[in-house]
């Protein structure tokens, strides 16, 4: 085998990984959304979880993608951690379909010329020609997303083919064949190869071709093909275990743990069988058999298959040994946010949902942050003001991550409505991120008081008790919607944020008149003031988010939001109208009854 031969070998593999990542990619494009709900719904029990990530890997080909996708459902707690385990069992036996697909190359079809239509010397041309077709000519994003599973397809086939031909000389090599005899001796050479060839390349179905590739020169035996297959096994399990476990959630890591425990269970399981009836002289024929494409995927199949179905009742204890590998978090003062996994590109939909998970969970700790801030103006605490600022660190250091996360995500999107999606995550994020700053200075005014001694007058303070408070309803009622996409109660939000304007106003202009008379202390009446600015820009926000989510279904809000809140505000919107006035009662109507005490009183 000279140079040459070797080039065409190794360009033949590019091929054929290009080919699968082609066609994955497009078969993931089209299938996405709806792969999603399949595995969320067909995995009541670890039986159907097996024959769902079996059933989700034979079609997009890939058993990482589907494990991530596996772990995305997990984070959105749509699955457990048993029906997860039992999709990635069912993973391994999907990637075999490949190799199926491969050993068509063997087809005879000097018997039955029909079958000439299914070999790969056909099939590759009439795949490319189909791809190329949809791709050119027929101007729909669908037809380019079938043309890239047809185009995919075809130059897998082509880089197969290119394979083939290159190892072609090796069978007039004595050198070869030599080697291979050797190699059948020791059975732990082979597997090695194959384990460090699948990490490598990151697929074991690239690995098993290029095994089938080698069957043509007829010097590859079951010896030699068995613990290939085993170290291929062994191979992709790590790759998906470090994939799963850079910068992922705990249940992230322990399904690559359920992975590695379970491809090396089941591979030590079936040497360990092997060798057995090989050392008793079991099964003579079968060792030193010549291997052909057809046979070297049976094994893969058969070998995959019986290990998930020898494993499963054990599903159970596989999840248990995760756990005990990777522990809980005791502390109950820890924040977690859920981890943004540049793995899930390969499913943007699921990208956007998760990232939206997360940033509804940091606006749950703004929302306590700002909620503590307020405490504080009545009692300051060192404690809380720990707690604050160890939540503030990662409330930042969490916007900055999911912001530069979008910004790549936005690449991977084709649709409007998702980009649309993206837009509103961003700009949401920023805003409960500036709601958290507000509390912060919020505390800071508190220390100020504590440091400095500052009293406010009593009106001041029953005043900024109910505007606390309406602050603090209005920032969970965001947050609540937020988190649950409700849009149609989103609407509601504004005429809640258009009558803590009314009440900031209203305020300023007493405390301004309790200045001129001398009831409160410029200091005080300063500090009184920042508070209320604060106060103001966190309902600001809320009404941003609300804007936010209501565009999501009316582009219009988003194009001239100044426009629709005027329209709003000066309106006859009934609906508008009557939550204007149950908030206006709830707190604008006992903001009037403090001041028509307190001039009673003076009076």
């Amino acid at each position: 085998m000279d140079v040459f031969s070797l080039i065409s070998l190794f360009g033949g593999l590019a091929l054929f990984l290009y080919g699968i990542e082609v066609m994955g990619d497009g078969l993931k494009k089209v299938s996405g959304g709806a792969l999603k709900k399949v595995l969320g719904k067909l995995t009541s029990n670890v039986v159907f979880g097996v024959l769902t990530g079996a059933a989700v890997t034979a079609i997009i080909q890939s058993s990482t993608a589907t494990i991530v996708l596996t772990v995305g459902l997990l984070s959105a707690e749509i699955l457990n951690l048993t029906q997860a385990a039992s999709i990635v069992m069912g993973a391994n036996i999907g990637t075999t379909v490949t190799a199926q697909i491969i050993r068509l190359a063997d087809l005879d079809a000097s018997s039955l010329p029909i079958m000439k239509i299914f070999q790969t010397s056909t099939l590759a041309p009439v795949a490319l020609i189909i791809g190329i077709i949809l791709i050119m000519f027929i101007k729909k994003s669908k037809a380019k997303r079938m043309g890239d599973i047809f185009l995919g397809f075809g130059v897998l086939f082509i880089g197969l083919m290119n394979m083939t031909a290159a190892v072609e000389p090796l069978k007039e090599s004595a050198f070869f064949m030599d080697l291979m005899e050797k190699f059948a001796q020791y059975p732990i050479i082979s597997f090695a190869i194959g384990l460090a060839f699948t990490f490598v390349v990151q697929s074991s179905s690239a690995a098993v071709g290029m095994l089938q590739a080698l069957a043509s020169t007829g010097a590859i035996t079951f010896t030699l093909t068995y613990p290939f297959i085993m170290g291929s096994n062994i191979g992709t399990c790590v790759t998906t275990a470090i994939v799963c476990s850079i910068g992922a959630s705990k249940d992230a890591k322990r399904i690559g743990v359920i992975h590695i425990l379970f491809n090396v269970i089941g591979t030590v399981a079936f040497a360990l069988v092997f060798l057995i009836i090989k050392a008793a002289g079991g099964l003579p024929d079968l060792w030193g058999m010549t291997a052909d494409a057809g046979t070297i995927a049976n094994f893969q199949t058969i070998f995959n298959l019986v290990t998930a179905i020898a494993l499963l009742p054990f599903a159970g204890l596989l999840v248990k040994a995760s756990k005990k590998i990777v522990k809980d978090k005791t502390d109950a003062d820890y924040i977690e946010f859920k981890a943004l996994d540049e793995k899930l590109f390969v499913s943007p939909v699921m990208a956007i949902q998760e990232v939206g998970k997360g940033i509804a969970d940091m606006a749950k700790i703004c929302q306590a942050n700002l909620v503590k801030s307020f405490s504080l103006l009545t009692k300051y605490d060192d404690r809380v003001v720990e707690q604050m600022n160890e939540a503030e660190t990662k409330i930042d250091a969490y916007t900055d991550a999911a912001t530069n996360y979008m910004i790549k995500l936005s690449k991977y999107v084709e649709s409007s409505t998702e980009s649309t999606e993206i837009n509103m995550l961003l700009q949401s994020v920023e805003a409960f991120e500036r709601m958290a700053d507000y509390a912060m200075d919020i505390e800071e005014i508190a220390r100020q008081i504590k440091e400095d001694n500052v009293k406010f007058s009593d009106d001041a303070m029953k005043e900024l008790e109910l505007i606390c408070r309406a602050t603090e309803d209005i920032t969970a009622t965001t947050v609540d919607i937020y988190r649950d996409r409700d849009i149609a109660a989103a609407f509601y939000i504004e005429p809640f944020e258009e009558v803590t304007d009314d009440m900031i106003a209203v305020l300023k202009d007493r405390h301004l008149q309790r200045l001129k008379s001398g009831e409160c202390h410029v200091t005080s009446g300063l500090l009184f003031v920042q508070l209320l600015t604060y106060l103001e820009r966190s309902s600001d926000q809320c009404s941003n988010v609300g804007l936010l989510l209501l565009g999501l279904e009316n582009k219009a809000i988003l194009q001239n939001h100044h426009e629709y809140l005027r329209e709003l505000h000066h309106g006859d919107n009934v609906e508008y109208s009557n939550e204007f006035k149950k908030r206006k009662e709830q707190y604008f109507t006992p903001l009037l009854a403090i001041g028509q005490n307190a001039i009673a009183q003076n009076n």
